[in-house]
């Protein structure tokens, strides 16, 4: 995504039923394609595709992986099924946000046969073939469309951006709180569920596993409470959104290696959980409910 690899993850559950869960962007579907083929997956050996939300960066490749592997179901949370089906409306909010990079960040979301989207509830359950399961549960504080994922298994836990940014290269843990969906005991909610399902791993889409499950999940919590705190406060103070993008981005440098590393790993940690974007989420949030 954006020229960077090891970015945004798609991961191939190789069981009788292979299922791949995210898709990444619609510029990174072909790579996808070629390394499921890679894995001995071929055009209909695919019987799932999963995303744990519609966010471009986890969902912008479904309609192309779609058409790759012809036999496969696509499976989304009810929120979400009809701009996979119909993706105007996403692609023209997309294109409010970001512009012309929309091109070079995601690419276009191609729409998906109504006939091949399984929508899912609070929870649901996608069939691995030999008794194994893929369980989905709501996790809704990202974003109103998004589930966590547990295959029965293994007990990896897919978390999509419910617990936040992981950065492999420096162990680093941000939170994505994008508006407008963030709220945060909603989002402190999820977290909690994802500790109950007793996960073996997490594996983040942003990026890879991670084996240390309750030290990750409770600094997810952590994390998620300091940038509210002080956005709060720069509410609390009157400042407007770039005032309060600064001083939140200033408080909270410390606490991440990426950002004084080189120049290229600090880009990429901002791409992915962005200061403007997670503070604008947050006072959208604070606005609704301390207007």
């Amino acid at each position: 995504m954006a020229g960077f690899s090891g970015i945004t993850a798609g991961y191939l559950i190789l069981s009788d039923r292979p299922c791949l869960v995210e898709t990444g962007t619609s510029t990174s579907a072909p790579v996808v394609r070629d390394a499921l083929h890679d894995l001995g997956v071929g055009p209909d050996d695919l019987a799932t595709v999963v995303v744990t939300h519609i966010h471009l960066d986890h969902a912008g490749g479904v309609g192309d992986i779609a058409r790759f592997f012809p036999s496969a179901e696509v499976v989304v949370h009810e929120k979400g099924a009809r701009h996979l089906a119909d993706p105007t409306r996403l692609m023209a909010s997309a294109r409010m946000v970001w512009g012309d990079r929309l091109d070079t960040l995601f690419g276009e979301l191609s729409p998906t046969e109504a006939s091949r989207i399984r929508a899912l509830g609070d929870t649901g359950a996608i069939d691995l073939g030999n008794g194994r399961t893929l369980s989905s549960h709501y996790s809704p504080g990202h974003a109103k469309h998004h589930v966590g994922l547990i295959d029965s298994g293994t007990g990896d836990l897919y978390v999509g951006d419910a617990a936040g940014v992981y950065l492999p290269q420096t162990g680093d843990l941000r939170p994505a709180t994008p508006p407008p969906d963030f709220d945060l005991d909603t989002a402190l909610n999820s977290i909690a569920l994802f500790q109950d399902l007793g996960p073996e791993r997490l594996l983040f889409s942003h990026y890879g596993p991670v084996k240390e499950v309750q030290d990750t999940l409770d600094r997810s919590a952590e994390e998620l409470r300091i940038w509210v705190d002080l956005t709060r406060q720069a509410k609390s103070e009157g400042m407007d959104l770039d005032h309060a993008i600064a001083m939140v981005r200033d408080r909270t440098r410390e606490r991440y290696t990426a950002l004084s590393a080189d120049d290229e790993t600090a880009e990429q940690f901002e791409l992915l959980s962005g200061a403007p974007s997670n503070v604008a989420g947050i006072l959208h949030w604070l606005d609704r409910v301390s207007p």
